[in-house]
């Protein structure tokens, strides 16, 4: 494989044309071109990087060394596993099938092929939750709203497929613990499939997530709450602002006159703890763009014969708990 890795973009609708975008701006890569069922589409996002396009997405092969499959999930499998036989390292865009047996499938070419196969959860990749994820913490309860406005996209597959996803991959890579149970509600309010879900999830070790997901919502809302033993964490990715409050080295009650605090203002009280007993520090939201973040770690990965940050393992365990989630809702039936 030469230094300069060829790369293509499969299906360049909303998130596509962002991949393309990116391989176009990556210094280290030949980006070869776009492949879309609607060639004008394709044309019209190739013409201006000035790549090749295709109407094929099998027209790409022999052309490319690693590619981003980002057409409607009902197309994943055959995509993927029609490139990785060929050896070609995929990134699928979440989620990462449109049912648990395809996503197997998509993984059993990958390692039939040796080709690298990633996932497309770009929340790892978020400044956030790259700091979140060095600090080693063990959660104890998470909790996860992931809001937005109905958009007409995406409406093969439901809400937990959708978004969801993102979080469940989150906190199956926070916790690293065995899923026990799974309590979820769900309701179809737009289309044929659910369009909002809340679902709890018990793993192990005695974490606890609740998430909640919707596309009908009124305004959009991406935040994240983690409570664990070494402190408390929260991410709002629409304000792009993040907190974490820990327990200072100092914080001791056998070192405060109880007594004597009782009698003071609740405000005085709280300055008190906040200045004295407790570590406060925010976390940056801002940095490099996930989306190039993501894409030079599958374009290194593909290059050095690595697995992916996001594997295919990954992707499999998070498909796993959306079934789970989704069998979960059929009880609960709206």
């Amino acid at each position: 494989m030469g230094e300069r890795l060829r790369v293509g973009v499969v299906g360049v609708g909303h998130f596509g044309r962002n991949h393309a975008r990116v391989y176009s701006e990556l210094k280290d890569v030949e980006f070869v071109g776009v492949a879309d069922a609607d060639g004008e589409r394709a044309r019209a996002v190739a013409e201006p990087l000035g790549v090749k396009s295709f109407a094929d997405w099998r027209e790409l092969a022999g052309q490319v060394d690693a590619v981003t499959v980002a057409v409607p999930t009902t197309l994943h499998a055959e995509v993927a596993c029609g490139l990785l036989k060929q050896g070609v390292g995929v990134l699928v865009e979440k989620p990462m099938a449109a049912t648990l047996a395809e996503a197997r499938k998509i993984r059993a070419a990958a390692k039939k092929s040796g080709a690298a196969l990633q996932i497309g959860h770009i929340l790892r990749f978020t400044p956030a939750i790259v700091a979140v994820r060095e600090m080693k913490i063990a959660p104890r309860f998470v909790e996860v709203h992931r809001l937005s406005p109905f958009s007409f996209r995406a409406l093969d597959v439901g809400v937990v497929l959708d978004l969801m996803i993102h979080d469940i991959d989150l906190v199956l890579e926070l916790t690293r613990s065995r899923l026990v149970k799974v309590d979820a509600v769900a309701g179809a309010i737009v289309g044929k499939t659910e369009d909002i879900c809340n679902a709890r999830l018990a793993f192990e070790d005695g974490c606890v997530a609740n998430l909640t997901a919707s596309r009908v919502a009124m305004k959009t809302m991406r935040k994240v709450r983690i409570f664990s033993p070494q402190g408390y964490i929260s991410l709002d990715f629409d304000q792009k602002y993040g907190l974490m409050i820990g327990k200072s080295p100092e914080f001791s009650l056998d070192k405060l006159d109880v007594e004597s605090l009782k009698e003071r203002p609740l405000d005085e009280i709280r300055s008190l703890m906040m200045d004295k007993f407790f570590d406060i520090r925010e976390l940056n939201l801002d940095g490099e763009e996930p989306l190039k973040a993501e894409l030079k770690s599958f374009v290194d990965s593909v290059r050095a014969g690595a697995e992916p940050l996001v594997s295919g393992d990954d992707g499999i365990r998070s498909m796993e708990a959306a079934e789970r989630i989704l069998k979960a809702v059929r009880k609960h039936q709206w």
